[in-house]
């Protein structure tokens, strides 16, 4: 008998309300682990609310028909979740604690703590330690270890939550805005790494509103508008004038070059 792995993300038929406003109705999409996926949409399309939905910080309304899966279950322990997907986010690093070192913001992802403060200090393991330095390495933040996370550039400090997300070595990163608040320096830079990681086969699901943050790696673009999925398949396909003309309401071109996308008014010669 061939056994079939559980797709990474299933979410079938799911109304989401967010206060009195009503995000999604009957919403499905299913993402196979092992994909590299953009999603994409304006503001306003629901991709706040699908990732919230993702990371089990809202649920659908309950129907029998209704059902959000990770990995197969329903129902997860969100720091063993955690292990599996690793996130990072503009809101993460807004809310960050500002006196943490380097090591610390690493050395929190083990314990899915904004910075680690005096009584979780005495539960850090030398594994995790040995592992946040390691993480620390490969990112190029050795000469910043001891550094206070609020003195760092918006670049360096994004660097940091990446390597939060990567202690446990998560098969698969889901980042959102990747370079947003990024220079063009800094964001470059952070894409490099991040295509480093798909190329070490790391899974990704990137969300955004700019087409320069997806890399060439992404084969699946989905995109988002009002609450609905307008367009799903291979970014060749999906990524084109008509249909982000139609998505964004505005009459646009669309470019490509080695494998990125840019976009600019279809005015413009």
């Amino acid at each position: 008998m061939i056994m079939t792995e559980p797709p990474l993300i299933e979410i079938n038929n799911a109304t989401v309300w967010r206060g009195s406003t009503r995000v999604f109705h009957d919403f499905s999409l299913t993402l196979a682990q092992h994909e590299r996926v953009a999603i994409l949409g304006p503001n306003g399309a629901g991709k706040t609310t699908l990732l919230k939905l993702i990371y089990r910080e809202l649920y659908p309304v309950a129907r029998d028909d209704a059902r959000v899966r990770i990995l197969g279950r329903e129902r997860w322990d969100v720091w063993e979740l955690r292990e599996h997907i690793g996130m990072v986010s503009p809101d993460l690093q807004s809310n960050f604690m500002p006196n943490a070192t380097v090591l610390e913001v690493i050395v929190s992802g083990f314990f899915s703590s904004i910075g680690v403060h005096y009584q979780l200090r005495e539960h850090v393991q030398p594994s995790q330690l040995e592992k946040s330095e390691d993480v620390i390495r490969m990112l190029g933040l050795s000469d910043l270890r001891d550094r206070e996370f609020a003195t760092l550039s918006t670049g360096q400090q994004r660097r940091c939550l990446l390597g939060r997300a990567l202690v446990h070595d998560p098969d698969t990163l889901i980042l959102d805005e990747p370079t947003s608040g990024l220079d063009l320096s800094a964001g470059f830079d952070y894409l490099a790494r991040i295509r480093e990681l798909a190329r070490r086969g790391k899974n990704l699901v990137i969300v955004t509103h700019h087409l320069n943050e997806i890399p060439p790696e992404i084969e699946r673009v989905i995109i988002l508008k009002n609450g609905q999925i307008r367009a799903d398949g291979y970014k060749d396909s999906v990524l084109t004038a008509e249909v982000l003309s139609d998505v964004y309401d505005i009459p646009l071109r669309v470019a490509q070059i080695d494998g990125h996308f840019m976009v600019y008014p279809a005015g413009d010669s």
